[in-house]
Order: structure tokens, then sequence, then C-alpha cells
């Protein structure tokens, strides 16, 4: 039988919700991982990290500038392998001298090959804020990214309850982990901003679909609170788009698969992002 990862991997159209397949995946998967590494041993690990959400926050919305969280990943669910030789902390060090201001790291591992090691690897490598991009939906996870190095991780609304998209906020601001807060349409803001959210980001890609349309960005940045740091991610591609993203209020982008496909990630990265 082919598993519903194994259905992305080999290019199968999906005939299920991906958002649905991923999470429902992830709970599996925390199920095993807590088997084996149990809370304790995270927080003895924890001990010796100390996230810094402040600085993240600052390095994505620094005035004048493209602020770009450049995304590590090997593979995506639509278009499968995306670097044959990926190595994170090296595409994290060439992501750090082409001038990003943070890095993502994938680390789902059914349907985009991450892990966490990725995550720890890449933090011994820069001095660049780390965010956690997966698919969030435990206490258990915050404590894995804090341990692993993240400053901050990501947090789908769609994937989340609001109230324990709530809870979730709170217990990572606890830890001084920032959030990304993820958003596709207004309802969805709607809750982001109930649930007190500082930072919101826009995904062009509709995660049940994967179709993406930037006019997303363009359309859910004019009803964001001012006081909320705004990112538009997925689908970015040029310099320009990120010029008009920024005029209409949009602090930083989080770009994956155009620097992930690009043979000079680094190079790619510089050149978006030159003034």
């Amino acid at each position: 039988m082919i598993s519903q990862g194994d259905r992305f991997r080999e290019g199968v159209k999906p005939t299920a919700d991906l958002l649905d397949a991923i999470v429902a995946a992830t709970r599996v998967a925390i199920s095993e991982r807590r088997l084996r590494i149990p809370e304790r041993i995270l927080e003895e690990e924890a001990l010796n990290r100390t996230p810094n959400g402040i600085g993240f926050q600052v390095a994505i919305s620094k005035p004048g500038e493209l602020n770009v969280i450049a995304e590590c990943k090997g593979r995506s669910p639509l278009k499968g392998v995306l670097r044959k030789d990926y190595d994170a902390p090296s595409l994290a060090k060439d992501y750090e001298r082409g001038g990003a201001s943070a890095i993502s790291v994938l680390t789902e591992p059914t349907f985009f090959d991450g892990c966490l090691d990725h995550l720890r690897l890449i933090r011994e490598a820069v001095t660049l804020p780390l965010l956690r991009k997966d698919f969030v939906v435990t206490d258990y996870q915050l404590l894995e990214a804090h341990a692993a190095g993240a400053d901050a991780v990501l947090l789908i609304v769609a994937a989340l309850d609001p109230k324990i998209l709530g809870q979730l906020i709170s217990r990572a601001n606890d830890a001084s982990l920032a959030v990304i807060v993820e958003v596709h349409d207004e309802e969805e803001l709607r809750i982001a901003v109930d649930v007190g959210a500082r930072i919101i980001g826009v995904n062009n890609r509709d995660l049940r679909t994967l179709e993406v349309v930037v006019e997303t960005s363009e359309r859910l940045v004019g009803r964001m609170p001012k006081d909320v740091i705004a990112i538009a991610e997925s689908g970015l591609k040029t310099r320009q788009e990120l010029l008009t993203l920024k005029a209409k209020g949009f602090h930083g982008f989080l770009i994956g698969e155009t620097l992930a496909l690009s043979p000079n990630p680094g190079k790619t990265l510089e050149t978006m992002r030159a003034q």
C-alpha cells in the first residue's frame, strides 16, 4: 500500500486534503518521538539554549531593507526533490553570505524530508535567527524547537483550534520563542488578530490545493493592525515583487523554492535584496 507521504513523493495527484494529511502524519510522528525522547530529556537540552525571539522580530522588520527569511528545505510535496545535493548547514551559510535576515528550517519529515537534526546543524553553522518551520500542534514541538536551537516557530491557523493556537502562542512566548502565525484568508487573519499574534505571515499557497496566488498577500496586508509585523510567504520570485509588497506594508518575506531551486542560492538572494 502506498502511504500518503509516498503518494506525494511519487507525484501522484493528491485525492485527500494535503494539510489534513500532514497534520495527521505529524501527530503520529510526535507520538513516536515522545516514546524515544521524553520531555525531561528535551528540557535538559533546552537548559543550554536561550531562544532569541526578540532578535528574530527585529531582524525580520528592519525599516528600509528587504528582510528575507531564507528557507532551507530539500523537498516539497508539489515539486519533489528541490536539491539533490541538499546540505542544510551549507545552504544556510550561503544564505547568510547572501544577506538573509533570518533562516527558516523545514523540519517536517514525511512530506518535506526535514528533521530536527537539520535545525541543530544549522544552529551550529550560522549566527542568524532561526525559524523552525513545521506543522506545530503540541507543546512538545515547542520544547523540541527550543532544545534544537530555534528562535521562532510557525503556527498555522488552518491547522489549529483558535483556543489551542492562543495557548501555543502564550507558551512559545514564555520560552522566549517568537511566533509567526500563518494565515490564508480574511477569516484566518481575524483569528490571528484575536489571539494576539505579533507576527502574521500571509501564505500565498493554499495548503489544501497547493495553488499559489500572490495577490492574497496584497489583499490581506491592508487589513492587518499597524503594530503587527507582516510577512509575505510563498511564490515570491523577483526583487520587484518584494518591492511592491514592501510598499503595500510588508516588513519581511519568507522565500523557499525560488532559492532552493537556484544553482547559486546565495547570489540569487543577494540579487533579490539589492537596493
